[in-house]
């Protein structure tokens, strides 16, 4: 009776905590299968995007000839609708020809840039300004505020170029975003995706191993086999 009352606690036990974390063996199982057979390159996007022939610019001004107040850490240089610029301390743009002051870039500057850095097939169908966003948008821990260019099509093609700088930051599409989705259940961190320490996750994994063990020593205190064996031995 005692090993009777063991193996109906082993297998109640197990049995519930199948059922709590099933859910997510299932969702840890669907998005490792999608992982594992998706290009990470075409994730990326690369499919969408064309390499940027950069223009070559002669007569550059000094950048010590800006702003005379003006502190420079870190300088680059950017083209912007074939024109020159310095990006100053990640923060400021100047014609690299006149030393003005840009401030930011428009809409028709925007999808220059974004016409440059994509293929020529993609048409856009809106283009729009965002000016903040939350941890889950396909754009968080970017540049903002940032112009978003849509683009017709079943991959739902988005582009980002960031007012300030006029860099592309970067191109989004379906598959992506159902990768963000996937990679947001297998890592189970639902507030910034990308935590694989969270508490949650380590709490479930444990509970994953434990129900596994349980189940090999429910096989091990109920087989007949095992049972047989013994009692010829």
């Amino acid at each position: 009776m005692g090993k009777l009352r063991i193996r109906k606690k082993i297998r109640k036990a197990h049995r519930y905590l199948g059922l709590f974390i099933g859910l997510q063996f299932i969702l840890w199982t669907v998005s490792g299968l999608y992982f594992s057979w998706t290009d990470l390159d075409e994730i990326h996007g690369d499919q969408f995007r064309q390499d940027v022939d950069h223009l070559a610019f002669e007569n550059l001004i000094s950048p010590s000839a800006l702003d005379s107040t003006l502190k420079i850490k870190s300088i680059a240089l950017r083209e912007i609708d074939k024109k020159p610029y310095y990006w100053v301390n990640s923060n400021q743009l100047y014609n690299a020809k006149t030393g003005a002051f840009k401030r930011g870039i428009s809409e028709e500057e925007a999808l220059h840039i974004a016409a440059q850095n994509l293929i020529k097939d993609l048409k856009v169908s809106n283009i729009e300004k965002v000016e903040a966003v939350d941890a889950h948008h396909e754009y968080r821990e970017k540049l903002l505020p940032a112009y978003v260019i849509s683009y017709e099509g079943q991959e739902a093609v988005r582009a980002y170029v960031s007012i300030k700088d006029g860099a592309f930051q970067t191109v989004r599409h379906r598959d992506w975003r159902w990768f963000d989705f996937l990679w947001m259940t297998h890592t189970m961190d639902y507030e910034g995706r990308d935590d694989i320490n969270n508490w949650l996750l380590r709490a479930f994994s444990i509970l994953g191993l434990i129900t596994v063990l349980s189940g090999f020593v429910l096989w091990y205190v109920s087989s007949p086999t095992l049972r047989k064996w013994k009692k010829h031995k």
